[in-house]
């Protein structure tokens, strides 16, 4: 399965895969545990994605296309504002050298800055910047 949306709130997601099941594509919601968002103390960003399967992206990235332009729901998701992926995740915990506890009193003593971060270009940006909302796959 491979992501095709990131959003801050489940709700969203949901109507996403709804929309998506209605069309004849599987999609799935992989969201954050429990322990995750208390151990950064903070609301959740980027920790619902919608995911469906591989052969179905390309169906699904251009219902997106059409979607995204009359449904302000699914014109919410996040994307990398450098490259347009939608699979980023926030705080940014790709960084192997850190184990999730110890970041997370690195991010409570903001001595270790909370950053978005995609996976397809490694790019990072602050959580006060909103990513860029243009349609990335045109």
């Amino acid at each position: 399965m491979v992501t095709i949306a990131t959003f801050n709130e489940q709700s969203k997601a949901k109507h996403l895969r709804e929309r998506l099941r209605q069309v004849g594509v599987n999609a799935d919601i992989i969201g954050e545990s429990h322990l995750q968002r208390v151990a950064f103390m903070s609301k959740p960003q980027a920790n619902v994605k919608v995911k469906v399967d591989e052969k179905d992206f390309e169906k699904a990235q251009s219902l997106m296309v059409e979607w995204e332009k009359s449904d302000p729901e699914i014109g919410t998701a996040l994307r990398c504002p450098q490259c347009g992926s939608p699979d980023i995740e926030y705080p940014q915990l790709t960084r192997k050298f850190l184990t999730p506890a110890m970041a997370s009193v690195l991010f409570a003593l903001k001595i270790f800055p909370k950053e978005f971060y995609c996976h397809s270009c490694h790019f990072t940006w602050p959580e006060r910047e909103e990513p860029e909302k243009e349609q990335w796959w045109q």
